[in-house]
């Protein structure tokens, strides 16, 4: 079985103050660097009046359709201190995701600045917390690779389409336009007996692509 491993269950924001200083934690569940760096960017320009937003981020690199099935992805770890002192804020934001195990995760701490400075010792520690808390209100869960598959059909082969992909258990949404279109998502593991199945029940007939 391909290895399981600790995400977060949903995005969450928490938030504190410390010294006048108003913190916000965000994180959010994310598959891929452009899932990552597209959270961090909607965060920033959502609260782009803020003084700093601090990403930090843990993902497998590349697409999941590159890496061979069963294989640990190699994770892409990244960290700004976005004008904080050097130091100070993106490496401890990191530093919290590597301790708690999780991946597939980005955060980014939101800071409005209160008036006191509070040394790097200080802003080390809001950021640490900042994103255990986002940690924490989203919740930690155990998660399966996945791969996203895209199955086309047409209205003949529909309803038979949809029944083996009913069977398997994995989430869909279904579209019928012109044609029937499914958006599957699929735990690595069982992309090839879920393809060989489709096939077989339509004796080929129908689209599979990622």
């Amino acid at each position: 079985m391909t290895n399981a491993y600790r995400t977060v269950a949903e995005r969450a924001t928490a938030r504190f103050e410390v010294q006048g200083s108003e913190f916000l934690g965000h994180v959010a569940p994310v598959d891929t660097v452009d899932e990552a760096e597209s959270f961090v960017e909607a965060v920033s320009e959502e609260y782009a009046d803020a003084t700093h937003n601090v990403p930090a981020y843990r993902v497998p690199a590349g697409e999941p359709s590159e890496r061979a099935p069963g294989a640990e992805p190699m994770l892409r770890e990244y960290s700004s201190d976005d004008g904080e002192p050097t130091g100070s804020a993106g490496k401890p934001a990191l530093n919290v995701l590597q301790q708690r195990e999780v991946r597939n995760v980005a955060a980014v701490v939101t800071r409005y600045y209160g008036g006191t400075n509070l040394g790097v010792g200080g802003l080390a520690r809001a950021y640490s917390r900042a994103v255990k808390e986002g940690v924490d209100a989203a919740g930690v869960i155990e998660e399966r690779p996945h791969r996203s598959l895209v199955v086309e059909t047409e209205y003949d082969d529909s309803g038979t389409v949809r029944g083996v992909i009913e069977s398997t258990g994995v989430e869909f949404d279904a579209d019928y336009g012109q044609r029937v279109r499914f958006d599957l998502r699929v735990p690595v593991e069982e992309v090839d007996a879920l393809r060989e199945r489709l096939n077989d029940a339509t004796s080929g007939r129908v689209e599979i692509g990622e």
